[in-house]
């Protein structure tokens, strides 16, 4: 286990004096460069849609593949440990058979990856490395909107690069994460002016007396390079991460339970209705049935205010502050209800609905989307039923079998498979050997798929 909460508590550095009017961030970038590395991996195969046969009938249901030559790719790290732990963006090492790691004094050595998180973009990797320099975590929350940062990386190949901007605007949510995070993605986004390209990803964002305050992730622009902003993952959010992925292999994330609506997603009609645009908080469109919210008695219509001590007055504030939390956690939220402030304490789930520690992020690991079949839903495609493979990505599902996409899961090793649970439990079971078993609508007989999950 890495020393990495003493990085993160350890006292600031002392504020940089003004120079000339200036603040000097000549420090931070000396201290930053260093603890910033070059990530490349390498991929043994790629896979490339084809059309199906199947298509015209049953649409874009089958996704045949064809296989391609070993691809490359790179991005940028911050070291957060001195024993080697080395946080990144899920999108710079996903499907990645191999991954390396230059360091500033150009050293390069082998890291093993030790758990992603598609929701929130990051990834988590490990050297045999020791006594390396390391960034410590600031607070995000104390970023303020005109304050100096700089951003640190290894853009467009070049060596490490320091650019310097100021904060523009937070709690940006842009949609990017969407696909990769299976509707769950979590976007509460840093956004900078400060100069972001291709190959900055996974790298540094500090403020001026060098403490790391958020992980850069993505640019808005018309022509994939630098127009203008770029957007980092706050430091708050990624230590959480961080912490779970190296802990459990896999994020502990706090669900509340409720869908919410602001002026940002919603009708006009909606907007006037609700009267969004006089809201200092976030509006309560829907509340799940067996979720948190419920159980603490919080109503559609509720205004949340306020979660643990995080102020939110937008959707992705709501998203992140929760998300900062851990299944069974107690958390104190404030609301207004017909315009009266009340307060209830509300115990957080994970996915499952349950508080208990989720061993497997399936989703990741497996690399796909779900669908749980209802008894009508397996009729109509001529099945028994089963749990449905609604999308493919990186995972072991590409990589060690060739299933595809509608292919139904109806057992899984001596278990059936016909619910969600029934498939979290199959391979939450402890064993690493796993046959998967299942037909596709429309063709004949059952389809057998042997691989191991280490």
């Amino acid at each position: 286990m890495p020393n990495v909460t003493d990085g993160i508590t350890q006292t600031a550095l002392s504020t940089p004096v003004a120079d000339g009017g200036y603040i000097n961030l000549e420090n931070a970038a000396e201290q930053s460069s260093k603890a910033v590395v070059h990530i490349k991996t390498e991929s043994r195969s790629q896979r490339s849609a084809s059309r199906s046969p199947f298509d015209s009938f049953f649409g874009d249901m089958f996704d045949n593949r064809s296989y391609q030559q070993p691809q490359s790719g790179s991005g940028s790290g911050v070291i957060i440990s001195e024993d080697g732990y080395i946080v990144t963006n899920n999108h710079v090492v996903d499907g990645a058979d191999k991954v390396t790691v230059t360091f500033n004094n150009k050293r390069t050595v082998k890291a093993e990856v030790i758990g992603r998180d598609p929701s929130t973009d990051l990834a988590v990797l490990k050297t045999e490395e020791s006594n390396l320099p390391f960034l410590k975590f600031g607070n995000s929350d104390d970023v303020r909107l005109g304050q100096w940062v700089l951003a640190v990386g290894y853009p467009l190949n070049l060596e490490t690069t320091v650019t310097a901007g100021i904060v523009s605007a937070k709690h940006r949510s842009i949609g990017i994460n969407q696909r990769k995070s299976r509707g769950t993605a979590v976007e509460s986004f840093i956004q900078t002016d400060a100069a972001v390209n291709p190959g900055n990803s996974g790298g540094a964002l500090v403020n001026s007396s060098g403490m790391l305050i958020g992980i850069n992730s993505a640019i808005a622009s018309p022509t994939g390079s630098y127009a203008g902003y770029s957007y980092a993952i706050p430091s708050n959010l990624v230590r959480k991460v961080v912490d779970d992925l190296i802990k459990h292999g896999n994020v502990q994330r706090g669900y509340l339970g409720v869908g919410y609506m602001d002026a940002k997603n919603a009708t006009p009609e909606q907007i006037s209705a609700y009267k969004l645009d006089e809201i200092n908080g976030v509006f309560i469109s829907m509340v799940s049935d067996d979720g948190a919210a419920r159980k603490a008695g919080l109503k559609k219509g509720d205004i949340i205010t306020k979660v643990g001590s995080h102020a939110v007055n937008t959707g992705p504030k709501l998203i992140e502050s929760v998300a900062q939390y851990r299944p069974g956690d107690k958390v104190k939220i404030e609301y207004l209800r017909s315009g009266k402030s009340m307060s209830t304490y509300v115990t957080l789930r994970n996915k499952l609905g349950t508080t208990k520690v989720v061993e497997r992020d399936l989703n990741t690991e497996l690399g796909a989307n779900f669908q749980e079949l209802s008894a009508r839903d397996a009729s109509k495609l001529g099945v028994s039923g089963g749990v449905m493979v609604t999308e493919l990505m990186n995972g072991a599902l590409s990589k060690y079998t060739r299933i595809q996409k509608g292919f139904v899961i109806s057992q899984i090793n001596d278990s059936k498979v016909r619910t969600m649970e029934d498939l979290n439990q199959a391979f939450n079971s402890g064993k690493k050997e796993f046959q998967i078993a299942g037909s596709y609508p429309g063709r004949e007989g059952l389809y057998y798929f042997n691989f191991n999950l280490n």
